[in-house]
Formats: structure tokens, C-alpha cells, sequence
């Protein structure tokens, strides 16, 4: 069963669980596994290396060989990225040519030629009914013959993979790791949680699990082996129910309740009663999710259960026959009444809300007196706060700066965003500034004093990763926010999708913006090749996969921001193909090689969003002329069928307009607040790095590192956040 989990902990931490077996001379095929690696942009660590030439020639094959797989998957070079073109980027057709090659094709065909014919005559031709349009017209083989070997290069990427300890322990130190996260996990992130939480359940758990619906994870592993549940509100039994029903443990979206056993439905009633027994003011927390707790209570028949009459209490409430009054009523009230002095004392009990509420406690506030009341409230209880809260509104505050033409960016739990005028007045300076040092202090007293400070400089501009959810999964990925360079001549982007059931059109564009914001070109179907790059060509159906590229000479393009996006055309939706994943490459002018090259990706997520139209990130170019990537995972609405990059330009530009002009809250934020309790801080240079224990932060692990050194990289980023 343990061994089933060895991927989870390659693809979290890069490092891969210490190889047993039998000793021998494994040098030659640890060296040929080294080098396979290489191909795909990864490599083996000096001391891993040393430790699989010392065991057995079998042992190190069959290590290469999971691991192998792994890392392909990481990377998106599990599947053929065929293309329309078997030259591409060379020998791209000018679209109009194209489509009247297709339509002389059809012609020629004696089956499709009455339905062309009928079509022209009406003066509308559908490509999709062309037998030569949309779909591959040369094998996987033949395209690989078409294309010359890729020059090594180096600015190639290359992640070390790094030795790491048993097995158990690596699975245990990546099970406390994300159950203890303080912050929320992606889609993907829980899914690993899940299986962890299965093996490691009667195991060590982490202190604490501050984020709810990874304890919803955590507790229905822990009842399969009849361990206590942690519970200390209703919502967390309603989470539980919702996971043992294969459901939403975010409650963001509506759970079926499946039929649930007799021993579950004790423990989920019994856990209710213990939690409104020991306080019955959290009947209030029944409001935010009625209908839930509705339906939860068809399945749990809890008439059945006199012994636990605190439980059907919940019903009761959930019913409307029972009145508990909600702590979001009470505060309501009172700012109904214009009591703002009352409502910031009574939310001064629940700190969290109090600084979710801060905007409008300070906008309401009648005076100079009663903003003074709110700050000094949140000066008494910050240090209660979950560490990502005060770091959210420290963000907050930042960006309420008064200036003219701001606009307001709204994203939620699943990447939907949408953009508005900024009508709120401002915020008094004198109360800002305070606040912002307030939360300054606060998050520096918690931070740990990290001794020698080592930190990459490409690191600084990631912003904080506040919650998984602003992150999707995949290699190289970085959060909401955050800016990163990119350095190469070609930048060329690629979608993969694999549909279901139903035939499914994804189409990858590329959208070109001038300085304002303006409209200069777009690379897509429509437009197959321009002065500054090539489409790959439409694929239309994709029952055995299908992949889409943009080829981009960043020195020809016009605009300032270059911005990819895959509209569903027509289709399954992003979370109902069996897969689907987004990435970019860079190489050099000269280096040739095949449409997908592994080892020349930068990032490779996955697109799983609740949209029509996915942005991944965009591409600035900076006053210094170099590019830089601004990274987004958003996804607009968008149409039911037929989204088109022409169709959303408006949209996508006032989007990126809004995301641009905020700021985020970046590691910078956090290394200038640790540089005051260090014994040194060193820029890393790429080369040596100290000889005694360090704090590191960076993209990726240096090799060299002393053993009792701390590392933050892309993989536990999270756990920079302060609790």
C-alpha cells in the first residue's frame, strides 16, 4: 500500500523515498537512469546518485522505472503531442489558403462534395464538415521523423531530484505537512490529503489542523479506524458527511448524501451532540448552510437517537422550529443601527470576522473617535488571528490606497473573476497606516528567527501563497499574482486535452495588447501565422488526446502583454475530460527539436476550473524591454459553445488591466521582516552556498545545503505563512 504513495511524495517535495534492496554495482544503470532523466529535465542529486550505484542493477531499474513515469506525468511527456502541421512552426499556411485547401479536398471527396456544394451555394461553409479540417491528417511517427533532434542548450530546465529517507518517513513528513497546512489546499492537494490520511490515520498527526476541510479529510480516515473525530462545530460534522459521500468538503458545491451505515450515523450524531452540548451558541452556525443540514438529516433519522437530543437540535434549527440567533445577525444590528463602537466590541469574540470586517467598520464609522475604537480593537485581539487572515487584509490595506481609476478584482474559491470601478471611499491614512503597522508587528513576532538567511533572488516577486486554491497543479507553477522572468527567444505554448465521452474542441490563442490595453493581434484558428509567431493548427476531436501549440519570436512582438488562453469551443467543460493541462516552453532560436520538448518547460498545470475561457498566466513586457510572466489562474464564464478569442478581447483586457494594478503581498514582504532577527542574510548567487545551517528560500533546493538547514521552496511555499 506504501508504495502506491511514492509519486505523492516525488511530485511534493522532488525528492525521491531512499531506494532498498539488495547492495551491488549499480553505477552503469544509475548513470543510464540519470541520463533518461536528463531528456525529460530532471536529474538525479550527487549523493541520490551515489546511493543507487551501491545497490543492485535490478533495484535501480525498477526504481527508474516508476520514477520515470512520475516525472513524465509532472511534466505532460506521458502522452503524444501530435499537430496539424507536421512542420510546425515551419511551413504554417496562410489561414485563407488553408481553409480553400480544405474546401478543394472536400471537393475531391465524392462522399463530401453534395454537402459542400450545397453549402457554397448558400455562401457559409462549416470547416468542421470538411473531411481534412481538424483532424490529424500523419501519425505520431511520421511527425517525429519530420523534425530534426533538439539542441541541448543551457538555459534547458533542469529540476534535481533529491535522496531523501525511508519511505514511511517521507510519506508521514508529506502527510503532516498538509494536514498541518495553514492554508487551504488545491482540488489536487486534498485528493493527495485523502490518500495520505488513509495510510497515516493511526500514525503521528500534525498539533493542529487550522484548515477545515482538511480536517473534514482527516476525520473520515480517522473514523474507518474508529479514532476520536476532531470536531468543534457543526460545520465540521456537515463537512465530514459531505466527504464520506464522495462530496464538496468546501461546501461550495451542493453534496448528494449517500445512505450512510448505522455506526456512521452514531458517530456523526453523537459528534454533534458533543459539539452543541459543550456550547449551544453554535446552533447559530446551522444558518450558513440550511438546506444542507436539511437533507443531512434525512439520512441520519436522528428521532431514532433520543440519547443524543443536542443533535436533533441542529435539525430542529435547520427546520425553522428552533430560533438560535447567529453572530453575523447580532452584528448586523448593530451597525443597522449605527453602533459601530458596539459591533467592533462584540466582534472583538471572534477576531477573524473582526478583520474580515475592518473596510466597512472604518467606512462606517461616524468619526475621528469611533475609528479609533475599531483600530484599537484590532490592536487587542490581532494576535488571535490565523496568520493568512492577517496577511490577506495586510494585502488589503496596501492596495486601498486612494487613486483615481483603481479597480476592484473579485476571484473566487474557483478561479472565476470578474473586475469593477472602485466606488468605496477611501480609508483615512492616519487609521491605515496604523493598521498596516499593526499587522507589520504581528506577522514579524510570529515568524520563526531563521539564523542565516539564504534566499534566491528569483524567489522575491512569488507572491505569498495565501490559499492553494490560487494555485493550480502542475510543475513550475506559481501562485495568483506572482511575477517571474523569462529569458529565451522562442516562447511557445501548449494545451493537451484527452475528452470522455463527447467530442470536445479546445482551442489554444494567444491574445496581443499594446500599452493600453488595446488590441494589436491574436494568434489562433483564425489567424494561423503573423509577423511575430504560428499556430499548430485546429484539432477539433480528441478521442485519443489531442494537442494544440503557439510558437512566439518574443523579439517580433508588438504588444505588452501577450496573454494565452483555451476557449471551449465546443464540448466537455475542463473538469469533465478525462485530462486537460496547459504549459509553456522556452527555448533558443537555434535549437529545433520536435513541437513538445520536455526538457525545455518552464510550467505544465492543470486546467480544472469551473470556466469557459482559462487564463493561465500572461507575459509583461517590462520598461527593460524583457518579459516577464504575471501569473493568473483564472477562468471567465464565458458562452455555452463557439468562445473565440475575438469574442472575449474586451473582457480579458479589463481583467488583466485589474490584476496588474494590484498588488500582492510577496516572499520579499516576508524575507524583509525576517531580515531583522537574522545572523545574515545572503543573496544566493547560483554557486556556493555557506557551510553551516541556513534558512533557505528559493525556487528550487541547491545541492551543498547543510543537513539542518531549512528549506522553503515551491513545494512547501505554504509554509512560510505564519500561523
Amino acid at each position: 500500500m506504501v508504495e502506491s504513495l511514492e509519486p505523492l511524495v516525488v511530485r511534493h517535495t522532488h525528492r525521491l523515498p531512499s531506494p532498498t534492496g539488495p547492495a551491488g554495482e549499480g553505477e552503469v544503470a544509475a548513470r543510464q537512469f540519470d541520463a533518461a532523466l536528463m531528456s525529460v529535465g530532471f536529474k538525479l542529486s550527487a549523493p541520490l546518485l551515489r546511493h543507487l550505484s551501491g545497490l543492485s542493477e535490478d533495484t535501480v531499474v525498477d526504481t527508474a522505472v516508476r520514477t520515470l513515469r512520475t516525472v513524465r506525468e509532472m511534466v505532460g511527456d506521458h502522452v503524444e503531442h501530435n499537430v496539424y502541421f507536421v512542420d510546425f512552426p515551419a511551413n504554417v499556411p496562410d489561414t485563407f489558403d488553408f481553409w480553400m485547401r480544405c474546401i478543394t479536398e472536400a471537393l475531391d471527396d465524392s462522399k463530401a462534395r453534395p454537402g459542400v456544394l450545397e453549402q457554397l451555394r448558400q455562401g457559409v461553409v462549416n470547416l468542421l464538415t470538411l473531411p481534412s479540417y481538424g483532424r490529424y491528417q500523419h501519425t505520431y511517427a511520421e511527425l517525429l521523423a519530420a523534425h530534426d533532434e533538439l539542441i541541448a542548450a543551457a538555459g534547458d530546465r533542469m529540476t534535481v531530484l533529491h535522496l531523501g529517507g525511508a519511505l514511511d518517513d517521507e510519506v508521514t513528513g508529506l502527510y503532516l505537512a498538509l494536514a498541518g497546512s495553514a492554508t487551504p489546499l488545491g482540488e489536487e492537494g486534498l485528493s493527495d490529503l485523502k490518500a495520505l490520511a488513509g495510510h497515516c490515520a493511526s500514525g503521528p498527526q500534525p498539533e493542529a489542523i487550522p484548515v477545515r476541510e482538511n480536517r473534514a479529510v482527516v476525520n473520515e480516515a480517522r473514523l474507518k479506524v474508529g479514532a476520536d473525530l476532531l470536531l468543534d462545530t457543526v460545520t465540521d460534522v456537515l463537512r465530514l458527511a459531505c466527504a464520506l459521500s464522495g462530496g464538496d468538503v468546501t461546501l461550495q458545491e451542493p453534496t448528494r448524501f449517500r445512505a450512510l451505515s448505522r455506526p456512521v450515523r452514531r458517530a456523526l450524531l453523537a459528534g454533534l451532540d458533543g459539539v452543541v452540548g459543550a456550547a449551544e451558541a453554535k446552533l447559530a452556525d446551522v444558518h450558513a448552510h440550511r438546506e444542507e443540514f436539511k437533507r443531512l438529516g434525512e439520512r441520519l433519522h436522528p428521532h431514532e437517537y433520543p440519547r443524543w437530543p443536542h443533535a436533533a437540535e441542529v435539525f430542529a434549527v435547520a427546520r425553522g422550529e428552533l430560533t438560535a440567533r447567529s453572530f453575523d445577525s447580532r452584528v448586523e444590528e448593530l451597525l443597522g443601527a449605527g453602533d459601530v463602537v458596539a459591533a467592533a466590541t462584540l466582534l472583538k469574540s471572534a477576531p477573524g470576522k473582526l478583520l474580515r470586517a475592518l473596510d466597512r467598520l472604518l467606512r462606517t464609522a461616524a468619526g475621528e473617535e469611533e475609528r479609533e475604537a475599531v483600530v484599537a480593537a484590532v490592536e487587542e485581539v490581532v494576535g488571535s488571528v490565523a496568520g493568512r487572515v492577517v496577511l490577506s487584509v495586510r494585502e488589503h490595506l496596501h492596495n486601498r490606497a486612494d487613486e483615481p481609476g483603481h479597480r476592484r478584482v473579485f476571484i473566487n474559491r474557483m478561479g472565476r473573476a470578474w473586475v469593477a470601478a472602485e466606488d468605496r471611499p477611501s480609508l483615512p491614512a492616519p487609521e491605515r497606516d496604523r493598521l498596516i503597522a499593526a499587522l507589520d508587528a504581528e506577522t514579524r513576532r510570529r515568524l520563526p528567527a531563521p539564523g542565516h538567511l539564504l534566499v534566491d533572488p528569483d524567489v522575491l516577486d512569488v507572491a505569498l501563497p495565501l490559499s492553494g486554491k490560487a494555485t493550480a497543479a502542475g510543475l513550475g507553477v506559481l501562485p495568483r499574482g506572482s511575477v517571474s522572468p523569462v529569458d529565451g527567444e522562442l516562447l511557445r505554448f501548449f494545451v493537451y486535452w484527452k475528452q470522455t465521452e463527447r467530442t470536445t474542441d479546445y482551442d489554444l490563442s494567444a491574445l496581443m495588447l499594446g500599452a493600453d490595453y488595446e488590441t494589436v493581434s491574436w494568434l489562433s484558428y483564425t489567424n494561423l501565422s503573423a509577423v511575430d509567431g504560428e499556430h499548430s493548427g485546429d484539432i477539433v476531436d480528441a478521442p485519443e488526446g489531442a494537442s494544440e501549440f503557439i510558437n512566439l519570436r518574443l523579439g517580433a512582438v508588438q504588444g505588452t502583454f501577450i496573454v494565452p488562453q483555451v476557449n471551449l469551443f465546443s464540448g466537455e467543460g475542463f473538469e469533465e475530460v478525462e485530462e486537460s493541462f496547459f504549459g509553456f516552453m522556452l527555448r533558443d532560436g537555434e535549437q529545433k527539436g520536435r513541437p513538445f520538448e520536455a526538457r525545455t518547460v518552464r510550467m505544465k498545470s492543470e486546467l480544472r476550473g469551473p470556466g469557459r475561457v482559462a487564463l493561465p498566466l500572461a507575459f509583461l513586457r517590462g520598461e527593460d524591454g524583457r518579459w516577464r510572466a504575471k501569473w493568473l489562474h483564472l477562468y471567465l464564464k464565458g458562452t455555452p459553445t463557439s468562445n473565440r478569442v475575438e469574442g472575449n478581447r474586451v473582457s480579458v483586457a479589463t481583467l488583466l488591466r485589474g490584476i496588474v494594478e494590484r498588488e500582492q503581498l510577496t516572499v520579499r514582504y516576508l524575507t524583509e521582516l525576517m531580515a531583522d532577527a537574522t545572523t545574515g542574510t545572503t543573496v544566493w548567487d547560483g554557486t556556493s552556498v555557506p557551510d553551516g545551517p541556513v534558512t533557505y528560500i528559493g525556487l528550487e533546493r541547491p545541492d551543498g545545503l547543510h543537513p539542518d538547514s531549512r528549506i522553503v521552496t515551491l513545494e512547501n511555499l505554504r509554509d512560510l505563512i505564519p500561523d
